[in-house]
């Protein structure tokens, strides 16, 4: 028989019927400092789900904290039905294999080549041929739209545009199940912002993918998410598609999406 599971009411608002990702009660934070205070929320596989809030309240905590990169304090976090901290190294680094991390502003080695920079997982985690892992990097950058000329520039001699896109062939070459995304199109200017958007939500029909989007970009969750997560008062409090968050009356919701700056706005 199966063990019971005890959640709280808003953990069971927002549970999913099939999740790649189950948070809950997380808490993680910096030093003294708690940034999420009991966080639960669910990622169901196949969906773009974006995440909201305010600046510096932990949106990218959370995402660096559902991969590992920062500890947690408190709660729990499946991917893919396994506790990464609850893995040894062998399982843990298999995997991490599985998913990919395009993160804030690229962060490409600036000291590497854009092949260097699309390979880095490769080398990290496969035993190739250099021949292989050219072909392979290739492929991932024609994927996200650059060609292979680019593969021998450095991320300085790159535009905010390809940076992003470089950082994505990379987030993509162990050929990855879930993409978690910090701020993709931050940066951009609106042409390269709605392009870059309809890149990812092509990837994610074409490979399947579980997309995981932190953004402030209004225009982006109107445009790829099937979900939103906002993100207040170190919780989740609300979870929905983009009519629930316009119907919401919450006071950070209704300004965020029904503010002067939301599209709902503009449009009237």
């Amino acid at each position: 028989m199966d063990a019971i599971r005890t959640v709280t009411p808003r953990a069971a608002a927002f549970e999913v019927e099939d999740p790649i990702i189950r948070v809950r009660d997380l808490v993680s934070g910096f030093g003294t400092t708690t940034v999420l205070d009991g966080v639960s929320l669910d990622v169901a596989r196949g969906e773009i789900l974006g995440c909201v809030g305010a600046s510096g309240i932990g949106k990218s905590v959370m995402l660096r904290t559902i991969v590992g990169l920062l500890p947690r304090r408190a709660g729990t976090i499946t991917v893919f039905g396994a506790d990464p901290a609850r893995l040894g190294a062998r399982a843990r680094r298999a995997l991490e294999r599985r998913w990919g991390v395009l993160f804030q502003h690229g962060a490409l080695f600036s000291s590497l080549t854009v092949r260097q920079n699309v390979q880095f997982p490769m080398r990290e985690h496969l035993r190739l041929s250099r021949r292989l892992m050219d072909e392979v990097a290739v492929a991932k950058l024609e994927m996200v739209g650059l060609s292979a000329d680019v593969c021998e520039k450095t991320p300085s001699e790159l535009s905010g545009g390809m940076i992003k896109r470089v950082a994505l062939a990379r987030a993509l070459a162990l050929d990855p199940e879930i993409v978690f995304l910090d701020e993709p199109t931050s940066g951009l200017d609106p042409i390269g912002a709605a392009e870059f958007d309809s890149l990812i939500k092509t990837l994610q029909r074409t490979l399947g993918l579980t997309v995981f989007m932190v953004t402030h970009d209004l225009d982006s969750l109107h445009a790829v998410c099937d979900r939103i997560a906002v993100l207040a008062d170190r919780q989740v409090i609300t979870v929905g598609t983009m009519a629930t968050m316009l119907a919401s009356e919450h006071p950070w919701v209704r300004a965020y999406f029904r503010g002067t700056r939301s599209r709902a706005r503009r449009v009237a």
